[in-house]
């Protein structure tokens, strides 16, 4: 089959600059990645296809004979065309994703030092955690018991049965890659590729470790104090850089990840960083005035409601809420009136209150009504 234009493939004109084809390049291959498209061949060919279209473009001397000459003036590309594995991409293009330290480093399976040797990453662990209301708003201290993969403790993490036991990769001397030159039309073309015989790593085992078979890791448990802090909500994610499942062969342990889950309380519920208590109130007691407890996040307070408290008036108690994460600002905590009208009155009750049905205090003062509890609500979260 005959190969695609590298323009069309990246999706880019051919008076693309450099940072237009890196940007194309990074969505193809975001796109593409056979870890969001396991077992499907044909994205992992576009992965492929793409890669070899940004080692040419991004490259100004190969990227003029290829203009001019096509994909023979190209060659077969900086990897050996659709041969190349996702360590010989990543290894070349770690720059276009962010480096070691970028956003995409653990989205591939290794990575390479400074001399081109692979080194290992171990996968992300994901874990959730659930809090009450009290821990949401004070922080909590957690100690998480994890099953994970665990650096063996034989080998310490290396696979090899002791010291002795490896040797310098004779095909690429140590250096975890290989050079191969091309013979072209055009001259020579010098191209690089992981090394096949140690897949990167500049070192073989001649003798593997008994207790993790060569793999550096092994099954395990580990206690990890976690210290969350006040104000964390649902969905949030905190980071425990390298306390995920150990790499092979001694590589860099993958990350923690912990997902926040609120448990809900009895009484109280979140709206931000405020908290809301509602409160029911009998019909006597917002007419005449009463005082009230309500409960808090830690305790009960008192309140006092004045005579004549309508339905859907909100008190506040302040700086009884949520911490905010991004400032020293607490919320409050929010009391919201409901007055409970009985349906269930007896002969007498029903005699009370026809005597007052008419009384001039009980007919509603037009103009006189405060806002409605929408506004309300409206105005203290909007």
């Amino acid at each position: 089959m005959a190969k695609r234009d590298y323009y069309e493939i990246l999706g880019v004109s051919k008076s693309a600059d450099g940072d237009e084809i890196k940007k194309a390049y990074r969505k193809m291959a975001i796109k593409y990645h056979p870890d969001k498209n396991q077992g499907d061949a044909a994205a992992e060919e576009q992965f492929k296809e793409a890669a070899e279209a940004y080692e040419v473009l991004s490259d100004a001397d190969k990227r003029a004979r290829y203009d001019r000459f096509g994909h023979a003036g190209a060659g077969n590309g900086g990897f050996g065309g659709q041969n190349m594995s996702m360590d010989d991409i990543f290894s070349h293009f770690g720059d276009v994703f962010g480096g070691d330290n970028g956003p995409f480093s653990s989205f591939f399976g290794g990575r390479a030092d400074g001399g081109g040797r692979r080194v290992f990453r171990g996968s992300d662990l994901r874990v959730k955690v659930k809090m009450k209301l009290d821990e949401l708003v004070n922080g909590s201290d957690k100690k998480l018991k994890l099953k994970k993969s665990v650096t063996c403790e034989v080998c310490k993490g290396s696979g090899a049965e002791n010291s002795h036991s490896t040797q310098t990769c004779p095909t690429c001397k140590g250096a975890g890659q290989v050079r191969h030159v091309t013979n072209t039309f055009l001259g020579q073309m010098q191209t690089t590729q992981t090394c096949p015989t140690c897949q990167g790593e500049g070192r073989i085992i001649t003798s593997k470790c008994k207790n993790c078979m060569g793999e550096g890791r092994v099954p395990g448990d580990e206690v990890i104090d976690v210290k969350i802090p006040g104000g964390v909500r649902e969905g949030v994610q905190l980071s425990m850089n390298g306390k995920g499942n150990a790499a092979p062969k001694g590589g860099v342990p993958g990350d923690l990840i912990i997902v926040i889950e609120e448990e809900p309380h009895p009484f109280l519920r979140r709206e931000g960083n405020d908290i809301v208590y509602d409160l029911r109130l009998n019909f006597a007691d917002a007419v005449l005035g009463t005082s009230v407890e309500v409960p808090t996040v830690d305790a009960k307070a008192k309140i006092h409601i004045p005579h004549g408290t309508p339905s859907g008036k909100i008190f506040k108690l302040k700086d009884k809420g949520l911490p905010d994460l991004q400032s020293h600002h607490k919320g409050d905590e929010l009391i919201v009136v409901n007055v409970f009208v009985p349906t269930n009155l007896t002969k007498e009750e029903k005699e009370l209150l026809e005597k007052l049905r008419n009384s001039e205090n009980f007919k509603p003062q037009p103009g006189k009504e405060e806002r409605s509890f929408f506004e309300k609500v409206k105005g203290m979260f909007g």
